[in-house]
């Protein structure tokens, strides 16, 4: 099993090529196996490395990302795109191929760790280490294989993310998670989702509130009127209610 996604960086400007390889060096989970910086020779550094992934700028001479990436999906074993380009036209396009996610220059590095999770859980296919969720702990960035999260709770503008390990914080909306993952997580509130897996009871606290206690964590979110149903439901299923 890979623990670290090997990546290919496609550009035709070698300062944009520097600069994604030092931010790629910066985070866990990845890590650079080749640069091109035309796209004659893509096909053949594919062929020889590999790659589980390709970053792939969109406007290059010759053939274009666009064309490229059609390229790239007739290829067996096929590497997940991810674009990189400063023109946000091109996204709906990008997305048509199959692209996983689409950057814009510059590149921020939370961007960055987001678009590699995306790979890791949309494209099991290419790379089959467990799917992970980029997360922060103070300036740090890591992958966190969904399998350990048990809460997520939206605060201000970010996610944070309850494990047996402690606590981080995480750049994707509940609603976006939701959708990603019906099947693993389960709406308790309007803030909250709750690992189904590891949900293990409903209870109601010293105020009168319907909360669900969860495996491995501290954390206690609210139920809500409107999703109390789905977690007795959930419960019932795996014959936990109390």
């Amino acid at each position: 099993m890979k623990d670290s996604l090997g990546a290919l960086l496609v550009d035709d400007e070698p300062p944009a090529l520097r600069r994604l390889q030092r931010l790629i060096d910066e985070v866990e989970g990845c890590h650079v196996v080749g640069l091109c910086s035309d796209s004659a020779s893509v096909l053949t550094a594919c062929g020889e490395l590999e790659p589980d992934l390709v970053f792939l700028d969109v406007e290059m001479p010759g053939l274009g990302g666009l064309a490229l990436a059609r390229e790239l999906g007739r290829l067996d074993p096929c590497p997940a795109v991810v674009f990189v380009t400063a023109f946000e036209r091109y996204a709906v396009d990008a997305f048509d191929l199959e692209a996983v996610d689409y950057l814009v220059k510059p590149v921020r590095r939370e961007r960055l760790i987001r678009a590699l999770a995306r790979v890791r859980s949309e494209r099991p296919g290419v790379d089959r280490a467990a799917p992970a969720l980029g997360v922060r702990l103070g300036d740090r960035l890591t992958m966190l294989p969904l399998s350990e999260i048990r809460v997520l709770v939206a605060e201000d503008k970010y996610t944070c993310v309850h494990h047996a390990g402690g606590t981080h914080l995480l750049e994707d909306s509940l609603v976006n998670l939701e959708q990603r993952f019906p099947h693993r997580f389960l709406r308790v509130h309007r803030n909250a989702l709750v690992s189904r897996m590891h949900l293990r009871g409903l209870f109601r606290d010293a105020a009168g509130r319907d909360c669900v206690e969860v495996a491995d964590v501290e954390c206690t979110p609210e139920v809500s009127r409107r999703n109390l149903a789905g977690v007795r439901r959930q419960l019932k299923q795996m014959g936990k209610e109390r």
